[in-house]
């Protein structure tokens, strides 16, 4: 299977909010980061895939099957999580593992107990003793243990402590050495995205501004330093995604940074004195800020 993932021209319309022609693709084996500020969409987005919501147009297809009508045939090998899923409270993790096993003849026990381990998570508590950290590890684990083909987590480290959540992406960056398996997983948290991700996806306001390889990506933005005369009515080269004087200094942002762009800052009688590479998060604002990616 070439794609796990296949979404085009999908389209959901609520009273304050539209998703607006989403095209998304994601090739068997890759990891993909869904990156967007709180309402841009992502959930929307993963609700749609997992068949929870259909879509009002546009084709989806998950691992060979439409949604929403084949989501049954789809969901067999998909693991799904997200921040308001619920276990039972009064019973312990050794049950729910039980549970889980008795549904899934792909579920690993030892690997369930290498997890349980590795999380610091006791079999034997009830899981209304378990803090909120220790519930979404647990979680995992019985999504995890399952060994799914295809991950849809959807901000799998919210709310986690920074121990938690170092823990948390170690373990999915040790299943993604699977070639076998893909994951695509929405997250606000950046520093995640750039850890994890073959690929990002920016959703901003229900649309797809950038879908792309990550090292490339980052590749084409540039924090510019500059000293000149420079207002802030001046009409800059469109690539220039965000402009903030710092003193004597003016600092740009670039996006499809290269040559061309230095020298359109130098016709412009600017100095450039330094040019340095651009975090995901930085990158990330600049974008959001704008609106709209070139």
């Amino acid at each position: 299977m070439a794609n796990v993932i296949e979404m085009s021209g999908v389209a959901k319309t609520y009273q304050h909010f539209s998703l607006d022609h989403i095209d998304l693709t994601l090739p068997a084996g890759e990891i993909m980061g869904l990156v967007g500020v709180n309402g841009a969409g992502k959930s929307t987005t993963l609700r749609i895939l997992m068949g929870l919501i259909a879509q009002d147009s546009g084709s989806v297809r998950v691992l060979g099957h439409a949604l929403p009508d084949e989501q049954v045939a789809a969901k067999r090998d998909i693991g799904f999580a997200s921040e308001d899923m619920r276990l039972y409270r009064h019973k312990d993790l050794q049950w729910h593992m039980g549970f889980m096993q008795s549904f899934f003849p792909t579920w690993d026990q030892s690997y369930a107990k290498h997890l349980a381990a590795k999380f610091d998570l006791a079999l034997d508590q009830n899981l209304k003793g378990f803090s909120h950290g220790q519930r979404v590890k647990a979680s995992l684990l019985l999504l995890l243990a399952r060994r799914p083909g295809l991950l849809i987590l959807d901000e799998p480290t919210t709310g986690l402590d920074p121990v938690a959540r170092s823990e948390v992406i170690e373990e999915l960056a040790e299943v993604l050495t699977d070639e076998n398996r893909s994951v695509l997983f929405s997250s606000h948290n950046t520093h995640d995205v750039e850890q994890l991700s073959d690929t990002l996806t920016f959703l901003h306001d229900g649309r797809v501004l950038a879908s792309e390889n990550i090292e490339d990506f980052l590749d084409k933005w540039r924090c510019v330093r500059c000293k000149g005369d420079l207002a802030e009515g001046d009409l800059l080269p469109p690539n220039v995604a965000e402009m903030r004087r710092s003193g004597s200094l003016v600092n740009l942002k670039v996006d499809n940074f290269g040559e061309p762009s230095l020298q359109m800052l130098r016709d412009k009688g600017l100095e450039v004195v330094e040019v340095m590479r651009m975090t995901l998060e930085e990158i990330f604002i600049a974008n959001v800020k704008r609106g709209r990616l070139q």
